[in-house]
């Protein structure tokens, strides 16, 4: 088949892999994005080690994804965890599976994989134009503005990858969402996910304890009971635990619920016998030194109790020691879309067939964060990202063909 011209809108991971499958079939492909270089957001994800994917065993993995799981599922399969290292040490990124199972780079960073991806690119012809932001459909073509104007693109194929609406400051700014549904396209508001949340603290609390981290315990919500650690925040709480419940947090506070995570401050230890080891201690000592003698708990975690227990409860065995297994954190809500890592709502997927072209506009598909799925920390976003594109890719091929 005859080289064909494709433009993908968007140079993160979705389209970047996109982009990497079209060129080696040979068609003329072009990137553009707004932002003054691409992968913006890649880039800040990989500042703290990047978590390319997840070791877990591919039945679980697949089943990360709540709702989508089943629509996510045939790109996941096609792109496994397995073939996500693969292609990285092709890059010449070699990757370790840490002790959580999340797979990262040897380098802990992303700039080297993505200066690789980007040459390789290069190489076979792909043209990436940064700094062209696309502002909607005009004459048959894409309307972007660029540093020389305002100029319209035509293409055989389009492929948007333009995000969703977390870290606009990136480029995912969620500005394409009235261009799209001004042309039929249903989309669902987005949402933050993988986000931090806002508690009542008091204001001696909230400035104490201020970035301190709660290490070593186990948290429980409508998600499940997953166990980690979390960071205190001046407004709240917020880290990879927290992260693990966000969903259910938000969905029930969106339905006018009460949301709470329930901690547990020492797994492993029975209620039973913290309530007799706390019954030994002298009524008469401080509350810290009964935790620090009767349950080995001080620092952060006492602060907690002591915040969030009436004095009463705080007197008693029994009760104290309930508290430990079973302490009850109640959110306000949801820390701001422009702080989560990354974001629920975008395209329905009634809205896209089942090779991610648009329905109502034939010929223009979409990958990545545009659409309406998300998935925990981990592994899982940057992995379905990079299958995304490359299913997006094989529709391309597939159109093109027909």
């Amino acid at each position: 088949m005859a080289a064909r011209t494709i433009a993908i809108v968007g140079g993160g991971p979705s389209g970047l892999a996109a982009a990497e499958v079209l060129s080696t079939a040979g068609h003329a492909v072009s990137v553009y994005d707004s932002m003054p270089t691409i992968g913006r957001k890649f880039l800040l994800a990989g500042k703290s080690g990047l978590n390319i994917t997840h070791s877990e065993d591919f039945s679980r993995f697949r089943a990360r994804f709540g709702s989508s799981n089943v629509r996510l599922r045939p790109a996941l399969e096609a792109f496994t965890p397995t073939d996500v290292r693969a292609w990285a040490a092709g890059l010449g990124t070699a990757t370790f599976v840490g002790s959580s199972g999340r797979v990262f780079p040897q380098a802990m960073k992303a700039s080297p994989l993505l200066r690789a991806w980007r040459a390789r690119l290069e190489a076979r012809g792909v043209s990436i134009l940064t700094r062209h932001r696309w502002i909607g459909f005009a004459d048959g073509g894409l309307l972007l503005r660029t540093p020389e104007g305002e100029g319209t693109v035509r293409a055989e194929a389009v492929l948007l990858a333009l995000g969703g609406a977390s870290w606009p400051r990136l480029g995912s700014d969620g500005s394409w969402v009235s261009e799209l549904r001004g042309r039929g396209v249903a989309v669902a508001d987005f949402r933050p996910a993988n986000c931090g949340f806002d508690v009542a603290w008091s204001e001696a609390f909230g400035q104490r304890f201020a970035g301190q981290p709660v290490k070593s315990v186990a948290a429980s919500s409508g998600a499940g009971t997953f166990q980690g650690e979390f960071v205190i925040t001046r407004s709240g709480i917020e880290g990879s635990l927290v992260y693990a419940h966000s969903s259910d947090l938000r969905d029930r506070l969106d339905a006018g619920e009460n949301a709470r995570l329930v901690l547990n401050l020492a797994p492993g230890r029975p209620v039973e016998k913290l309530a007799r080891d706390l019954a030994r201690q002298d009524a008469k000592a401080s509350f810290s030194n009964r935790l620090r003698k009767g349950a080995g708990i001080d620092g952060v975690k006492a602060a907690l109790l002591r915040e969030l227990m009436s004095v009463d409860d705080q007197k008693d065995p029994q009760r104290l020691a309930g508290a430990i297994k079973s302490l009850d954190l109640p959110v306000l809500r949801p820390r701001p879309i422009e702080e989560a890592i990354s974001s629920a709502g975008g395209i329905c997927w009634d809205a896209v067939d089942d090779h991610y072209m648009l329905k109502a506009l034939p010929g223009v598909f979409v990958a990545g964060e545009m659409l309406d799925w998300e998935a925990p920390t981990g592994g899982y976003l940057l992995s379905a990202c990079l299958a995304m594109g490359r299913a997006a890719a094989d529709g391309i091929e597939q159109w093109l063909n027909r």
